[in-house]
């Protein structure tokens, strides 16, 4: 049984680096996902405290990944009517486009790399901003969501080492 879930530990966290980079696989739960998996085995278990550091920061991440593009909008100048076209084109992102990836292929994937920054430059001009200020903060948008991605590949990296320094002592032991 645990080495079902080694290998499952293995699989898991490399969907959960797959996640971190492509939107609509939640990358950082799923890495949490592999901690816990060899949590489970025989051999090898990590502290309560790890545990729950690990998942509260995994959590926290989780929320700022959506957080962090309409952060950006605002940091950038955006306004109001940006950051709300930043959030509508992240929700049209993430709900709406993912189900036209099956349709349209890379276009989905396209799509929810673009909702935030698209939404807020079309937020911005349909609050009459000047056409270099709507850039600059669908720009700001676009940043966010890079930041977001970074923070999620981070957390997983060092997910990632606590896993495959387990693996190597269960192997090696």
């Amino acid at each position: 049984m645990d080495y079902l879930l080694i290998v499952s530990a293995i699989v898991v966290l490399i969907i959960g680096l797959i996640g971190d980079i492509i939107p609509g696989i939640p990358g950082t739960p799923v890495s949490y996902l592999a901690l816990l998996l060899v949590h489970w085995t025989d051999r090898f278990s990590y502290s309560p405290k790890l545990l729950v550091i690990a998942g509260f920061i995994g959590a926290v991440i989780t929320v700022l990944d959506y957080v962090v593009p309409v952060w950006g909008t605002k940091k950038f100048g955006g306004t109001k009517a940006g950051v709300r076209g930043s959030t509508i084109g992240l929700i049209v992102g993430i709900l709406v486009l993912p189900m036209l990836g099956i349709v349209l292929g890379p276009f989905g994937i396209l799509g929810i790399l673009g909702g935030p920054f698209f939404g807020a430059y079309i937020g911005e001009k349909m609050g009459g901003t000047p056409d270099d200020h709507a850039w600059r903060s669908a720009f700001g948008s676009f940043i966010g969501f890079l930041a977001g991605t970074f923070m999620k590949i981070v957390y997983t990296v060092v997910i990632g080492f606590y896993v495959v320094r387990s693996i190597i002592e269960v192997a090696f032991n």
